[in-house]
């Protein structure tokens, strides 16, 4: 059996081109730090690069929209018409990036089949959300790639394979290296090299062998929103086809990184909550009579001084944090109050410490549970947990025509 969901594509590499200026960041990170961009825009220059194909988050509100979608558009076109990618054809490139601690982290960049993928909570597809998805994040890029004639992944997609084998396989059947080198604000250091031909064929076989018999297949990591924004994309591209071009149209399709989540360079850190400018004692007490359940899992009620762990409520982890979630804001909106989102024991701590301030931290999330929880209780609340820091995020390097 040949996996029909995960696929080799024509990818296109930047030829004759520094690869430490072209490639950059996703654009959903450091959104609200003005250094960190005016530094990528200092490194890369008039040199070509993928910055000049997508518009970072931290720009939406301080730039004309519409204009910089415009010229994104212009400078895909004009990267085609110069010549500036060589193809390579029906590949995936197996990858090693050493992060800035030392850790390499490997992935597999592919296409998936965007028919096999739904975001919504009630979805039963083989490729699902990790956390909800926010439907007022998705215009801006929708607006970009409804017009793009190419697409770059900042998509990681998850893989459930304790014995590391469909990783163990890539590296052993990858060919030459297709790029290596030091990635631009900390990034670390990317190895890729090509899979393609027969290598490619054995290597979908297991990922079918991996994945098939699992009620989840793959779930996204990171990227959701830029995934969501393709499918519907696609599904309102697909109204207006036929059945003929429905199986061969190019925008059926996106690109991603595979990665295992048993990959020790894969880290989960659960995202707590903290409530400000409410009244923090009846809440704590409100928390103990409503979210208690003896057989519950255990999370940490913070108010002050004052701690009290909890057993809570909830089947799975997902479902735990979703219970949690809901009392907080259905507290807010009767006694009024704001709530964030916080990383870090300590910080959450302190923050809970000062007047009219409480919070919750949350237990933390075994990679052996994630995939059972998204299929017994959907995706997990938005903001339930971080994957690794921000310079560890994907960068964008390969890309794809949709067009």
């Amino acid at each position: 059996m040949i996996s029909d969901i995960f696929l080799p594509a024509d990818i296109l590499l930047p030829d004759h081109t520094d690869f430490h200026r072209w490639s950059v960041i996703a654009c959903d990170q450091f959104t609200s730090d003005a250094d960190y961009w005016q530094e990528v825009e200092r490194v890369v220059g008039d040199a070509p690069s993928t910055l000049r194909m997508i518009l970072p988050e931290y720009y939406l509100g301080r730039c004309d929209e519409a204009k910089a979608t415009e010229q994104i558009q212009k400078t895909m076109r004009r990267y085609l018409d110069e010549g500036q990618f060589h193809t390579l054809e029906q590949s995936f490139v197996y990858l090693e990036r050493r992060l800035a601690t030392g850790v390499v982290r490997k992935g597999i960049v592919g296409r998936i089949d965007l028919e096999a993928y739904d975001y919504r909570p009630d979805a039963d597809t083989p490729i699902r959300a990790t956390e909800g998805t926010v439907e007022e994040r998705l215009p801006p890029r929708v607006r970009v790639r409804s017009q793009a004639l190419l697409e770059m992944p900042h998509i990681m997609l998850f893989l459930d394979d304790a014995a590391d084998a469909v990783m163990q396989c890539a590296q052993t059947v990858a060919g030459a290296p297709v790029y290596d080198f030091d990635l631009m604000g900390g990034g670390g250091h990317l190895l890729g090299r090509q899979i393609s031909g027969d290598s490619a064929v054995t290597l979908e076989r297991v990922i079918a062998d991996v994945t098939g018999s699992q009620a989840v297949q793959f779930a996204v990591g990171d990227g959701n929103h830029s995934l969501a924004a393709a499918r519907k994309c696609w599904f309102e591209k697909k109204q207006h086809l036929t059945s003929a071009e429905v199986e061969k149209d190019p925008a059926r399709y996106a690109l991603v990184e595979l990665v295992n989540i048993h990959d020790p360079a894969i880290t989960f850190a659960p995202i707590h909550r903290v409530l400000f400018k409410t009244d923090a004692e009846r809440w704590f007490e409100e928390a103990q009579q409503q979210l208690s359940d003896p057989n519950g899992r255990e999370i940490t009620l913070l108010k002050g001084e004052k701690r009290f762990i909890l057993p809570v409520k909830g089947e799975t982890i997902g479902a735990l944090i979703g219970n949690v979630e809901q009392f907080c804001l259905d507290y807010l909106e009767r006694h009024g109050g704001e709530i964030d989102y916080i990383h870090g024991d300590d910080e959450t701590i302190l923050l809970t410490s000062a007047p009219n301030s409480c919070g919750v931290l949350l237990p933390p999330i075994e990679k052996e549970e994630l995939f059972s929880s998204i299929a017994n209780s959907g995706p997990f609340p938005r903001k339930s947990f971080s994957i690794g820091l921000g310079p560890d995020k994907r960068y964008y390097l390969e890309c794809r025509k949709i067009k």
